[in-house]
Protein backbone atom coordinates (compact mmCIF):
# COMPACT_ATOMS: atom_id res chain seq x y z
CA UNK A 1 0.00 0.00 0.00
CA UNK A 2 2.80 2.41 0.96
CA UNK A 3 4.74 1.50 -2.18
CA UNK A 4 1.75 2.23 -4.41
CA UNK A 5 1.22 5.56 -2.64
CA UNK A 6 4.88 6.47 -3.18
CA UNK A 7 4.67 5.68 -6.90
CA UNK A 8 1.48 7.71 -7.28
CA UNK A 9 3.05 10.62 -5.41
CA UNK A 10 6.07 10.48 -7.72
CA UNK A 11 3.93 10.50 -10.86
CA UNK A 12 1.84 13.43 -9.63
CA UNK A 13 4.90 15.49 -8.64
CA UNK A 14 6.72 14.81 -11.90
CA UNK A 15 3.62 15.56 -13.95
CA UNK A 16 3.07 18.89 -12.20
CA UNK A 17 6.77 19.72 -12.56
CA UNK A 18 6.56 19.11 -16.31
CA UNK A 19 3.48 21.31 -16.56
CA UNK A 20 5.30 24.14 -14.80
CA UNK A 21 8.19 23.77 -17.23
CA UNK A 22 5.78 23.94 -20.17
CA UNK A 23 4.79 27.52 -19.48
CA UNK A 24 2.69 29.17 -22.15
CA UNK A 25 2.90 26.09 -24.37
CA UNK A 26 0.53 24.41 -21.93
CA UNK A 27 -2.08 27.05 -22.70
CA UNK A 28 -1.55 26.55 -26.43
CA UNK A 29 -2.20 22.81 -26.06
CA UNK A 30 -5.18 23.30 -23.75
CA UNK A 31 -6.75 25.99 -25.94
CA UNK A 32 -6.34 23.80 -29.02
CA UNK A 33 -7.95 20.88 -27.21
CA UNK A 34 -10.77 23.14 -26.01
CA UNK A 35 -11.55 24.34 -29.54
CA UNK A 36 -11.46 20.78 -30.87
CA UNK A 37 -13.67 19.35 -28.14
CA UNK A 38 -16.03 22.33 -28.24
CA UNK A 39 -16.63 21.84 -31.98
CA UNK A 40 -16.90 18.10 -31.46
CA UNK A 41 -19.46 18.65 -28.73
CA UNK A 42 -21.42 21.09 -30.88
CA UNK A 43 -21.48 18.69 -33.82
CA UNK A 44 -22.48 15.75 -31.63
CA UNK A 45 -25.15 17.72 -29.80
CA UNK A 46 -26.43 19.28 -33.03
CA UNK A 47 -26.63 15.84 -34.61
CA UNK A 48 -28.70 14.54 -31.69
CA UNK A 49 -30.93 17.61 -31.65
CA UNK A 50 -31.40 17.57 -35.42
CA UNK A 51 -32.25 13.90 -35.26
CA UNK A 52 -34.78 14.68 -32.54
CA UNK A 53 -36.36 17.42 -34.62
CA UNK A 54 -36.36 15.22 -37.71
CA UNK A 55 -37.93 12.40 -35.77
CA UNK A 56 -40.60 14.80 -34.56
CA UNK A 57 -41.20 15.87 -38.15
CA UNK A 58 -40.88 12.35 -39.43
CA UNK A 59 -43.42 11.04 -36.94
CA UNK A 60 -45.92 13.46 -38.43
CA UNK A 61 -45.33 12.08 -41.94
CA UNK A 62 -48.20 9.67 -41.95
CA UNK A 63 -48.32 6.71 -44.28
CA UNK A 64 -51.77 6.52 -45.78
CA UNK A 65 -52.88 2.95 -46.48
CA UNK A 66 -55.92 2.46 -48.74
CA UNK A 67 -57.55 -0.97 -48.61
CA UNK A 68 -59.25 -3.05 -51.24
CA UNK A 69 -62.98 -2.63 -51.66
CA UNK A 70 -64.81 -4.65 -49.03
CA UNK A 71 -61.83 -4.94 -46.66
CA UNK A 72 -62.47 -3.32 -43.29
CA UNK A 73 -59.74 -1.23 -41.66
CA UNK A 74 -60.35 -2.80 -38.25
CA UNK A 75 -59.35 -6.21 -39.60
CA UNK A 76 -55.80 -5.03 -40.38
CA UNK A 77 -55.29 -2.59 -37.50
CA UNK A 78 -53.84 -5.18 -35.11
CA UNK A 79 -51.49 -6.63 -37.72
CA UNK A 80 -50.16 -3.21 -38.72
CA UNK A 81 -49.73 -2.15 -35.08
CA UNK A 82 -47.45 -5.15 -34.50
CA UNK A 83 -44.87 -3.95 -37.05
CA UNK A 84 -41.59 -2.86 -35.35
CA UNK A 85 -41.43 0.69 -36.75
CA UNK A 86 -45.09 1.57 -36.15
CA UNK A 87 -45.96 3.89 -33.26
CA UNK A 88 -49.65 4.56 -33.96
CA UNK A 89 -52.41 3.32 -36.23
CA UNK A 90 -55.71 5.06 -36.89
CA UNK A 91 -58.53 3.24 -38.64
CA UNK A 92 -60.77 5.28 -40.90
CA UNK A 93 -63.91 3.64 -42.19
CA UNK A 94 -65.20 4.62 -45.58
CA UNK A 95 -68.33 6.05 -43.95
CA UNK A 96 -66.28 8.45 -41.80
CA UNK A 97 -64.03 9.33 -44.73
CA UNK A 98 -67.07 10.05 -46.90
CA UNK A 99 -68.62 12.31 -44.27
CA UNK A 100 -65.36 14.26 -43.93
CA UNK A 101 -65.00 14.60 -47.70
CA UNK A 102 -68.57 15.82 -48.17
CA UNK A 103 -68.14 18.31 -45.32
CA UNK A 104 -64.91 19.63 -46.86
CA UNK A 105 -66.71 20.13 -50.16
CA UNK A 106 -69.37 22.15 -48.39
CA UNK A 107 -72.23 19.78 -49.22
CA UNK A 108 -74.85 19.65 -46.51
CA UNK A 109 -77.01 16.90 -47.99
CA UNK A 110 -74.84 13.81 -47.44
CA UNK A 111 -77.65 11.39 -48.31
CA UNK A 112 -78.37 13.17 -51.56
CA UNK A 113 -74.71 13.16 -52.59
CA UNK A 114 -74.50 9.46 -51.80
CA UNK A 115 -77.59 8.66 -53.85
CA UNK A 116 -76.27 10.64 -56.84
CA UNK A 117 -73.06 8.56 -56.84
CA UNK A 118 -75.04 5.37 -56.25
CA UNK A 119 -73.32 4.64 -52.97
CA UNK A 120 -70.17 5.50 -51.09
CA UNK A 121 -67.28 5.45 -53.60
CA UNK A 122 -64.51 5.42 -50.96
CA UNK A 123 -62.73 2.53 -49.24
CA UNK A 124 -61.51 1.98 -45.70
CA UNK A 125 -58.08 3.40 -44.89
CA UNK A 126 -55.39 3.37 -42.22
CA UNK A 127 -53.16 6.23 -41.07
CA UNK A 128 -49.87 4.80 -39.86
CA UNK A 129 -47.15 6.73 -38.03
CA UNK A 130 -43.54 5.54 -38.10
CA UNK A 131 -41.10 5.73 -35.19
CA UNK A 132 -38.32 7.24 -37.34
CA UNK A 133 -38.32 9.24 -40.53
CA UNK A 134 -35.76 6.86 -42.05
CA UNK A 135 -38.15 3.95 -41.51
CA UNK A 136 -40.97 5.41 -43.62
CA UNK A 137 -39.91 3.97 -47.02
CA UNK A 138 -39.32 0.45 -45.67
CA UNK A 139 -42.55 0.58 -43.66
CA UNK A 140 -44.48 1.65 -46.75
CA UNK A 141 -43.03 -1.29 -48.68
CA UNK A 142 -44.13 -3.71 -45.95
CA UNK A 143 -47.63 -2.28 -45.91
CA UNK A 144 -47.90 -2.43 -49.72
CA UNK A 145 -47.17 -6.18 -49.65
CA UNK A 146 -49.95 -6.93 -47.17
CA UNK A 147 -53.01 -8.76 -48.39
CA UNK A 148 -56.02 -6.48 -48.69
CA UNK A 149 -53.96 -3.32 -49.27
CA UNK A 150 -54.69 -1.48 -52.50
CA UNK A 151 -52.35 1.51 -52.32
CA UNK A 152 -49.85 3.17 -49.97
CA UNK A 153 -49.00 6.88 -50.12
CA UNK A 154 -46.42 8.92 -48.21
CA UNK A 155 -44.25 12.00 -48.74
CA UNK A 156 -41.30 10.26 -50.38
CA UNK A 157 -39.36 13.40 -51.35
CA UNK A 158 -39.52 14.91 -47.86
CA UNK A 159 -38.21 11.72 -46.29
CA UNK A 160 -35.30 11.60 -48.76
CA UNK A 161 -34.39 15.22 -48.02
CA UNK A 162 -34.41 14.48 -44.29
CA UNK A 163 -32.05 11.53 -44.75
CA UNK A 164 -29.69 13.54 -46.98
CA UNK A 165 -29.54 16.41 -44.48
CA UNK A 166 -28.73 14.06 -41.61
CA UNK A 167 -26.02 12.25 -43.58
CA UNK A 168 -24.48 15.52 -44.76
CA UNK A 169 -24.19 16.79 -41.20
CA UNK A 170 -22.49 13.60 -40.04
CA UNK A 171 -19.90 13.53 -42.83
CA UNK A 172 -19.12 17.23 -42.41
CA UNK A 173 -18.61 16.72 -38.69
CA UNK A 174 -16.30 13.74 -39.25
CA UNK A 175 -14.14 15.77 -41.65
CA UNK A 176 -13.83 18.83 -39.40
CA UNK A 177 -13.16 16.80 -36.26
CA UNK A 178 -10.53 14.74 -38.10
CA UNK A 179 -8.61 17.83 -39.23
CA UNK A 180 -8.78 19.42 -35.78
CA UNK A 181 -7.70 16.19 -34.11
CA UNK A 182 -4.53 16.08 -36.19
CA UNK A 183 -3.88 19.73 -35.31
CA UNK A 184 -4.34 19.06 -31.60
CA UNK A 185 -2.02 16.04 -31.72
CA UNK A 186 0.65 18.14 -33.46
CA UNK A 187 0.41 20.92 -30.85
CA UNK A 188 0.54 18.49 -27.91
CA UNK A 189 3.47 16.64 -29.50
CA UNK A 190 5.41 19.89 -29.87
CA UNK A 191 4.61 20.94 -26.30
CA UNK A 192 5.71 17.63 -24.77
CA UNK A 193 8.88 17.55 -26.84
CA UNK A 194 9.85 21.02 -25.61
CA UNK A 195 9.27 19.92 -22.02
CA UNK A 196 11.37 16.78 -22.55
CA UNK A 197 14.20 18.83 -24.07
CA UNK A 198 14.07 21.26 -21.13
CA UNK A 199 14.51 18.36 -18.71
CA UNK A 200 16.97 16.30 -20.75
CA UNK A 201 19.73 16.61 -18.11
CA UNK A 202 17.42 15.28 -15.40
CA UNK A 203 16.39 12.43 -17.69
CA UNK A 204 20.03 11.52 -18.34
CA UNK A 205 20.69 11.39 -14.59
CA UNK A 206 17.66 9.16 -14.06
CA UNK A 207 18.86 6.82 -16.81
CA UNK A 208 22.32 6.62 -15.21
CA UNK A 209 20.86 5.55 -11.85
CA UNK A 210 18.87 2.78 -13.56
CA UNK A 211 15.37 4.25 -13.94
CA UNK A 212 13.29 2.54 -16.62
CA UNK A 213 11.90 4.37 -19.60
CA UNK A 214 8.35 3.78 -18.35
CA UNK A 215 8.94 5.72 -15.11
CA UNK A 216 10.94 8.40 -16.89
CA UNK A 217 8.43 9.17 -19.62
CA UNK A 218 5.11 8.22 -17.98
CA UNK A 219 4.74 11.70 -16.38
CA UNK A 220 5.07 13.26 -19.85
CA UNK A 221 2.35 10.97 -21.16
CA UNK A 222 0.10 11.93 -18.24
CA UNK A 223 0.64 15.58 -19.14
CA UNK A 224 -0.97 14.92 -22.52
CA UNK A 225 -3.95 13.29 -20.80
CA UNK A 226 -4.14 16.32 -18.50
CA UNK A 227 -4.42 18.63 -21.51
CA UNK A 228 -7.31 16.55 -22.76
CA UNK A 229 -9.10 16.53 -19.40
CA UNK A 230 -8.84 20.29 -18.95
CA UNK A 231 -9.91 20.95 -22.54
CA UNK A 232 -12.91 18.63 -22.11
CA UNK A 233 -13.93 20.39 -18.89
CA UNK A 234 -13.77 23.85 -20.45
CA UNK A 235 -15.59 22.70 -23.60
CA UNK A 236 -18.33 21.04 -21.53
CA UNK A 237 -18.80 24.24 -19.52
CA UNK A 238 -19.13 26.30 -22.70
CA UNK A 239 -21.59 23.86 -24.24
CA UNK A 240 -23.72 23.81 -21.11
CA UNK A 241 -23.83 27.59 -20.98
CA UNK A 242 -24.73 27.96 -24.66
CA UNK A 243 -27.37 25.26 -24.47
CA UNK A 244 -28.99 26.94 -21.46
CA UNK A 245 -28.92 30.32 -23.19
CA UNK A 246 -30.53 28.96 -26.38
CA UNK A 247 -33.11 27.04 -24.39
CA UNK A 248 -34.18 30.17 -22.53
CA UNK A 249 -34.16 32.21 -25.74
CA UNK A 250 -36.34 29.77 -27.66
CA UNK A 251 -38.57 29.31 -24.63
CA UNK A 252 -39.62 32.93 -25.01
CA UNK A 253 -41.10 32.20 -28.44
CA UNK A 254 -44.60 30.70 -27.87
CA UNK A 255 -44.93 29.47 -31.46
CA UNK A 256 -41.92 27.17 -31.13
CA UNK A 257 -42.30 25.83 -27.59
CA UNK A 258 -44.10 22.60 -28.45
CA UNK A 259 -41.94 21.68 -31.43
CA UNK A 260 -38.47 23.24 -31.28
CA UNK A 261 -37.86 23.17 -27.54
CA UNK A 262 -38.76 19.49 -27.29
CA UNK A 263 -36.34 18.77 -30.12
CA UNK A 264 -33.52 20.75 -28.50
CA UNK A 265 -33.75 18.90 -25.21
CA UNK A 266 -31.27 16.07 -24.74
CA UNK A 267 -32.37 12.76 -23.31
CA UNK A 268 -30.96 11.69 -19.92
CA UNK A 269 -28.71 9.19 -21.71
CA UNK A 270 -27.38 11.88 -24.05
CA UNK A 271 -26.79 14.26 -21.13
CA UNK A 272 -24.45 11.68 -19.61
CA UNK A 273 -22.95 10.54 -22.89
CA UNK A 274 -21.91 14.03 -24.07
CA UNK A 275 -19.39 14.82 -21.27
CA UNK A 276 -18.22 11.21 -21.34
CA UNK A 277 -17.51 11.50 -25.08
CA UNK A 278 -15.65 14.79 -24.55
CA UNK A 279 -13.49 13.30 -21.79
CA UNK A 280 -12.82 10.15 -23.78
CA UNK A 281 -11.83 11.96 -26.96
CA UNK A 282 -9.76 14.52 -25.02
CA UNK A 283 -7.79 11.87 -23.15
CA UNK A 284 -7.30 9.80 -26.31
CA UNK A 285 -5.90 12.70 -28.34
CA UNK A 286 -3.77 13.89 -25.41
CA UNK A 287 -2.28 10.44 -24.94
CA UNK A 288 -1.64 10.04 -28.68
CA UNK A 289 0.14 13.39 -28.85
CA UNK A 290 2.33 12.68 -25.83
CA UNK A 291 3.13 9.15 -27.02
CA UNK A 292 4.27 10.48 -30.38
CA UNK A 293 6.42 13.06 -28.58
CA UNK A 294 8.27 10.66 -26.26
CA UNK A 295 8.46 7.72 -28.67
CA UNK A 296 11.81 8.58 -30.25
CA UNK A 297 13.37 9.41 -26.86
CA UNK A 298 12.07 6.24 -25.19
CA UNK A 299 13.39 4.01 -28.00
CA UNK A 300 16.98 5.26 -27.74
Amino acid sequence: MFKAFTKADYLIRETLLGLRRGGWMNWAAISTMTVLLFLFGISLQASWQLEGLLNQFGSQLEVSVYLDSGVQAASLEEVVSALPEVTAVESISKEVAWEELVADLGISDIAGATDQLKGNPLVDALRVKASRSEAVPSLAAQLQNMQGVSDVLYIDEAVKRIEQLNQGLRWSSFFVIGILSLTAIAVITTTIRLIVMARRQEIEVMQLVGATNIWIYLPFILQGAFFGLVGAGVAWGLLTGIHQFLYELVNQQPDFIQFVVNGLQLTPQQTILLPSALLGLGCLIGLLGSLVAVRKYALR
